[in-house]
């Protein structure tokens, strides 16, 4: 298949996908997540693939949803969250952890909302020294989704998680390292030479051990994770009907601070 929102590259038993939609930092809308899902569920699942990469072009790996782009209706007339989180988005997360293959991020730059998600659904993440995380939804009035009620306390515990989803905040990548939400940081200029050459390790690796390894690390860290996913999607869902996220997103579009009223 080919692809307008991303690019598909393999050479040999490594491939990579790389997020294509530089001019938004790699925002998400319907058809770039579409093709996301098909790269991984059809592209990525093929057997002569042995470790896949995944990383953004530009400046950034993933700036979260596209809110200029918004999302089709539901039969009220209000945002269809669950509808693109059930079909399109969460599929996304769920395929690459029963991936039976290695897949590491290289985030070079912002990794923000489901961008962010992407990354922690990831095996292995590197970050650039000038990347960061973080979970903005709260900015526009949103929950954490794409998985990250999950991977974000299973990697950084209570407190920390915590602070991501309440607060919003920025975590550099040097932060992000020492709390243990990723692996390894590189000069920017260096990222995606280590990245490939990373991922090449792992094509030429025991496939079988990693594929064994990651079933049983995900029954001890994500033993609910479809239910977990299903949650989100209806809470969200849920927050897509409020004023709060009506006013969070007209807020971004206009590029000023919100007024939430709590309801």
């Amino acid at each position: 298949m080919s692809y307008e929102h991303l690019i598909w590259e393999q050479d040999g038993a490594a491939a990579r996908i790389t997020l294509n939609r530089p001019d938004t930092l790699n925002a998400w809308h319907h058809d770039f997540g579409r093709e996301l899902k098909q790269a991984i569920e059809v592209d990525a699942a093929d057997p002569s693939v042995r470790a896949l990469l995944i990383t953004g072009a530009g400046r950034g790996f993933s700036s979260g949803a596209d809110l200029k782009a918004g999302f089709d209706p539901a039969d009220d007339g209000m945002p269809d969250i669950a509808k693109e989180l059930n079909d399109v988005y969460h599929p996304i997360m769920a395929g690459l952890r029963h991936l039976e293959k290695p897949v590491v991020a290289a985030v070079n730059g912002p990794a923000v909302g489901i961008g962010a998600s992407l990354a922690f659904a990831c095996d292995l993440v590197l970050a650039g020294e000038s990347a960061y995380f973080g979970l903005a939804f709260v900015n526009i009035g949103l929950m954490p989704d794409g998985g990250s009620t999950l991977f974000v306390p299973a990697a950084v515990g209570k407190a920390r998680a915590f602070q991501l989803a309440l607060l919003g905040e920025r975590v550099e990548a040097a932060k992000a390292l020492d709390w243990g939400l990723i692996n390894y940081v590189h000069p920017d200029d260096r990222l995606l030479d280590e990245a490939s050459a990373l991922v090449e390790r792992l094509a030429a690796g025991p496939t079988q051990s990693y594929a064994s390894s990651k079933r049983a690390l995900n029954r001890m860290l994500y033993p609910d994770l479809d239910a977990q996913l299903s949650l989100e999607a209806d809470l969200q869902h849920a927050l897509a009907r409020t004023r709060d996220f009506q006013e969070g997103a007209l807020a971004f579009v206009e590029k000023r601070q919100p007024a939430f009223q709590g309801a």
